[in-house]
């Protein structure tokens, strides 16, 4: 009996130091996602001051990093970040996949930042249901003034877009077959902010 208690004892320690160190490196990751959030909008500022406004008094926003490769026919990107809601201060940390095909050759890494006009954008957005067209108009509503968002494209009915590219050989990001969904792994109830 004294055995099973000391097996049991152990089992339970294990299973303890496990679920520690994996909520620790949970939180290691979402600490570099708002890092490297933080860092994609000191770009887009340096890039169009006039997005400090535009991003803090949007309904959302949300930062993707990404990187991808297309080597002859077939091409693909993945990417993590993470969408903030002006509103209500909630987080959710999202992913990205991208498949393509069409003849190309090269590699980039580039930034996204997603502006959410209203509740039903950033609730598509985050629900993954969110359709990019192939083309975007070449200017935006910025939907307070009706202004413009310098550099900012329409990516679907209450969403734009910035595009920045940070390193490779292409300068296009584009957003066919792309698809963006929940980081099951870092939303999870226990989440700090």
């Amino acid at each position: 009996m004294k055995k099973f208690l000391s097996m049991l004892m152990l089992v339970m320690l294990l299973t303890a130091t496990a679920f520690a160190k994996s909520d620790e490196a949970v939180s290691q990751q979402r600490a570099e996602i708002r890092h490297m959030s933080a860092l994609t909008l000191e770009r887009l500022y340096e890039k169009y001051p006039a997005a400090r406004r535009v991003i803090g008094e949007c309904y959302a926003y949300a930062t993707m990093s990404n990187s991808g490769v297309k080597i002859i026919f077939f091409g693909s990107a993945h990417g993590r970040g993470i969408a903030y809601n002006n509103e209500t201060g909630e987080e959710v940390f999202m992913k990205m996949r991208e498949v393509s095909g069409g003849l190309g050759l090269g590699a980039k890494e580039y930034d996204l930042v997603f502006v959410f006009d209203d509740k039903e954008a950033w609730d598509s957005f985050i629900a993954g249901k969110t359709r990019f067209g192939s083309a975007a108009e070449a200017s935006a509503s910025d939907g307070v003034s009706g202004g413009s968002i310098e550099g900012a494209d329409i990516a679907a009915k209450g969403t734009w877009i910035y595009q920045m590219t940070t390193k490779g050989l292409t300068l296009e990001a584009t957003l066919k077959g792309t698809k963006f969904y929940k980081d099951k792994a870092l939303n999870k109830s226990s989440e700090a902010k």
